[in-house]
């Protein structure tokens, strides 16, 4: 018997689509099961090899879960918002709206014919009006919120203009900018409508930043890095440069322990919470306390110095002869933990060049306090080498 693979798959194909096979019940009994994948760019050249590697992958888990007994909600969408239609538009010389709709149907044509499980009834094209306009109600929601770290939690801007009413902003606890002055409830209410949202838009949790940016001039638009390949768009293969631009941007570190301890609460595997929890990129710092060595420590073989004998130091370092320079080129090059510190300050006396690991000095000779310094350094357990500044001129390659 010939198995007509064309015949029965599309028989199939029909029965599902007329019976809603796959759709999930909006009131069930059984437990609920949500798998979602990444809606793809509907692009004129039809899904590529890549599109069914993962779907294929999600749509046997969704019907996995479905044979155990789960209500499963698998649906699918278009990601047919920006810069992929924009330009497919601009190859084509055609309307966006027309060539998008034109390649979603032949993506849904491949989609079905492939036989995938998915919930047609809950089809999503970031396109359409009816989805983007909560993406902007989103937008809004967040604009006319700010983070008020007493309670922990996202409030409405009429409750933080409420305080400035009241007693001004000092004692207000927000996750804001830092350059905002203080003010009192008088200053405030005086304060011009355009002054006052201005200052509004220090604390709102979306809020406009220069910030430096991908930009391709050619393309129009702000690229993010995976976005680049090589120092070009990825689509398109144009230049893109590093620029300074007034951007809309949110406070998302007011929720980074949020994110954190989120993250605690869903099954995903380890690697990819590592790459969230590095992203999130939440510090506190830290603190560190380094001992601080008195005038009279006669045990130290470093001193602690006036403000004025640093700067006199790091006017010396600056600016070194040409025997200095010689030698301390020479010396720096040494490898691993012999290196040598210019300068450095042995009970108050700058010696020119010293290796605290090997205890040794390197000092040009003919310094009036010579007899002085030898003793001071013995005494401190270090030995000294001395050269001349012509021994150093004559000798050390530049």
């Amino acid at each position: 018997m010939q198995y007509n693979h064309k015949e029965i798959e599309a028989n199939w194909q029909k029965h599902w689509a007329e019976n809603e096979t796959f759709k999930a019940e909006a009131k069930s009994e059984k437990p609920k099961y949500y798998v979602l994948d990444m809606f793809p760019y509907p692009s004129g050249a039809g899904l590529h090899v890549g599109h069914p590697l993962g779907y294929i992958a999600s749509d046997i888990y969704a019907r996995y879960k479905r044979h155990q007994g789960f209500n499963v909600l698998h649906p699918q969408g278009y990601d047919s918002f920006g810069l992929p239609a924009e330009q497919y538009a601009i190859q084509t010389g055609q309307h966006p709206a027309k060539t998008t709709e034109e390649n979603i149907t032949t993506y849904r044509r491949q989609l079905d014919r492939v036989g995938f499980s998915f919930d047609w009834s809950r089809e999503v094209r970031t396109s359409d009006p009816q989805y983007y306009k909560w993406t902007q109600w989103i937008f809004i929601q967040l604009f006319d919120s700010w983070y008020n770290v007493d309670t922990d939690k996202a409030e409405d801007v009429a409750s933080l203009i409420a305080l400035f009413k009241k007693s001004g902003n000092a004692a207000v606890n927000a996750v804001a900018d830092e350059d905002i002055a203080v003010f009192t409830a008088e200053e405030w209410k005086a304060f011009s409508k355009e002054e006052k949202e201005t200052i509004l838009l220090k604390y709102r949790l979306t809020y406009l930043s220069e910030t430096e940016v991908n930009w391709c001039p050619e393309l129009g638009t702000v690229l993010a890095n995976d976005e680049i390949v090589n120092g070009v768009s990825e689509r398109g293969g144009h230049p893109v440069v590093r620029k300074k631009m007034t951007q809309w941007s949110m406070r998302i570190s007011a929720y980074a322990q949020r994110l954190l301890d989120g993250l605690g609460k869903i099954d995903w595997p380890q690697p990819l919470k590592d790459s969230q929890t590095n992203w999130i990129g939440r510090s506190q710092g830290a603190s560190v306390q380094f001992e601080v060595i008195s005038d009279t420590d006669a045990t130290s073989k470093e001193v602690k110095l006036s403000f004025k004998e640093i700067e006199a130091l790091k006017e010396k370092r600056a600016n070194p002869s040409k025997a200095e320079a010689l030698l301390w080129g020479k010396l720096r090059k040494k490898k691993g933990a012999t290196k040598f510190r210019a300068k450095y300050t042995i009970n108050k006396l700058a010696a020119d060049f010293v290796c605290l690991v090997k205890n040794t000095i390197v000092e040009f000779s003919g310094k009036e306090d010579e007899a002085e310094r030898t003793v001071v350094f013995g005494n401190e357990g270090f030995n000294v080498v001395r050269f001349t500044t012509e021994e150093i001129e004559e000798n050390v390659d530049v």
